[in-house]
């Protein structure tokens, strides 16, 4: 099933996340963008330019025909009415904003109605929402905004605290601000013209003076941000200091967690009559939606039972199959092939490059539950800026892995017996790259045998050898594991084991565990020998393991069917649906 040539674009938001963290796309001095839904805020383009902003949707819901493109077309819709009435009276019940003349001087922002067909995990329609949305591209920074940045979760935090939900047997739950962005205060003097259809006769001179945020202000998630961490701390949370979007709460050795992705919260804990209770007190301080247990998050599906989590994205890997024109596809066994390489240089045809780039950008998302796609999807993006059809033909096959795979996910296994640890694998190819000649990193951590983080990215030096590449592998691991072990004990309440971290190569382990510089690492960057001062203060523990028990080797090359299979069962995929063609 070949994407015909006059087919555009994918439509799909790319990550909302840390995805870009996960593989490698080819803007090494390019840091990772993240940004909200849609429904949040008019924001900025999408990472990487993988998607025009205009078709980014919902939830990462394909846009419908189905919602209006104006005023004048959804006022002919008794659902859409309601949905704008919902809309003015949440804001004027927020007392959002005061009807006052224009001051001298002062210009009004104008106002849009944005329209949203909410859905659920199964695509049906659950709800139209209509959006009051600022439009946020005429403020003059230092006029009408100062500051504006407001953490989110990385999915990183997220799958670390369901990984440790799942190993102690809680419940994982999850509950949605209503119009979380009409709650946060506004420091800057605001003022935004009447909104269409809800002007007030005459009084139509007049301009809305905000007193509080609305959607599509560049100040409104810091704002809203600001809002709900001084809830949280006034309810004896305490926000983490290595994730300022994972906030805890101790009491009597009983812990609660919550994860805060903008409007979103993920919570769980020991107790859950102590989580009954925190959402009394959110339903309290603000309008909230109970969604009771997780089980839709971001696109992400999360199947929770007594004997552990999955987490899957079959709905959205079907819409990625179905926007590129692969469905029913012959499946392929493996995402490519294991002696392919690619080059920039390459001398075939041009193909789209808006359509590539949006295909590539929704397998990336893809990503964030599919570790077995890493490495593949890592290097088809390296070829963003100018895309030939050899490329195309290597992301072709990843779809028809994909399509082969669709139900398959992550598995979280529940062991309250043991005590949670982490174990980590780094791995590296030597000069994989026929380009710059540059290696592969690989590296993976597992929570008690549970995937929790990974990453297949391109060094952004070359290694003059295979010990080399796999000590910078081994630092970009050690870095990880620091970080994950303080979260992780933050969460639990109690200090961690220290964690271990899994190299096959010798040569890099004796660089690591040598205190002294010598010929074959002075002229490494300092960076790296971050890893060698975390081993001798004890704060990780690394470990020779043989090469053919090294997992993270799925994430640094193209393998064989046999050796792909097994390692993506050991690495903790599974078949959700109980079927799979691949």
């Amino acid at each position: 099933g070949a994407a015909p040539a006059g087919h555009d674009e994918v439509e799909f938001s790319s990550p909302p996340s840390a995805a870009d963290e996960l593989l490698d796309a080819d803007h090494d001095d390019d840091a990772p963008l993240r940004f909200r839904r849609i429904d949040n805020i008019i924001g900025p383009a999408s990472p990487l330019g993988f998607v025009p902003r205009a078709l980014v949707a919902e939830e990462l819901n394909a846009v419908s025909c189905d919602e209006p493109a104006s005023f004048a077309e959804a006022e002919r819709s008794p659902s859409w009415r309601k949905a704008m009435v919902e809309e003015m009276e949440s804001i004027e019940d927020n007392k959002t904003w005061a009807l006052v003349d224009l001051p001298p001087g002062r210009r009004a922002i104008g106002l849009k109605w944005v329209f949203k067909v909410k859905r659920d995990e199964h695509g049906a329609v659950s709800k139209h929402k209509a959006r009051l949305v600022v439009k946020g591209y005429a403020q003059r920074h230092g006029i009408d905004y100062d500051e504006v940045f407001a953490p989110v979760a990385r999915l990183d935090s997220v799958r670390l605290l369901i990984a440790l939900a799942a190993h102690e047997g809680w419940e994982v739950h999850h509950m949605d601000v209503k119009s979380a962005f009409l709650n946060g205060d506004l420091e800057e003097e605001v003022y935004v013209e009447q909104p269409v259809g809800f002007v007030v006769v005459g009084k139509e001179h007049k301009v809305l003076k905000l007193r509080k945020a609305l959607y599509g202000l560049h100040q409104a998630p810091r704002a809203w941000n600001a809002k709900l961490d001084d809830t949280l701390l006034s309810f004896g949370f305490r926000r983490s200091p290595s994730e300022h979007a994972i906030y805890l709460r101790q009491h009597d050795g009983e812990q609660l967690v919550i994860g805060v992705y903008v409007d979103d919260l993920v919570i769980t804990g020991t107790n859950n009559g102590n989580i009954k209770r925190f959402k009394e007190q959110m339903a309290a301080a603000f309008k909230m939606s109970d969604l009771g247990l997780l089980h839709y998050y971001l696109g992400i599906e999360v199947k929770q039972g007594a004997r552990g989590i999955s987490l899957s994205q079959g709905a959205y890997a079907g819409k990625i199959l179905e926007k590129s024109s692969m469905t029913g596809c012959n499946p392929a066994y493996v995402p490519m092939e294991s002696r392919l390489k690619l080059s920039k240089l390459s001398s075939e045809p041009s193909v789209n490059a808006t359509m590539y780039r949006s295909i590539v950008g929704s397998l990336r998302y893809l990503v964030n539950t599919r570790p077995d796609l890493a490495f593949a999807v890592g290097y088809v993006s390296r070829f963003l800026e100018d895309p030939r059809e050899d490329h195309l033909a290597a992301v072709k096959r990843i779809l028809r892995y994909v399509a082969g795979t669709q139900g398959w996910g992550l598995w979280f296994s529940r062991r309250e017996k043991e005590k949670p640890h982490l174990t980590g694998f780094s791995d590296s190819d030597f000069a994989g790259d026929v380009d710059a000649s540059k290696s592969t990193t690989g590296v993976m951590f597992f929570l008690s045998g549970s995937p929790i983080t990974w990453q297949s990215m391109k060094q952004k030096v070359v290694a003059k050898s295979s010990c080399e590449a796999e000590y910078i592998a081994a630092a970009n691991a050690a870095s990880q594991a620091l970080w994950l072990a303080r979260v992780l004990s933050e969460m639990q309440g109690t200090a961690m084991r220290t964690p271990r971290l899994r190299v096959d190569n010798k040569s890099a382990i004796a660089l690591i565990k040598n205190p002294v510089l010598h010929g074959q690492s002075k002229h490494i960057r300092v960076k790296y020998h971050f890893v060698r001062e975390a081993a001798e203060e004890g704060l990780i523990n690394v470990e020779f393991i043989r090469s053919e028990d090294q997992l993270s080797d799925i994430l640094t090359k193209a393998l064989g069917k046999t050796k792909f299979h097994e390692l993506r069962k050991k690495i903790g995929l599974i078949n959700i649906n109980g079927e799979h063609k691949a």
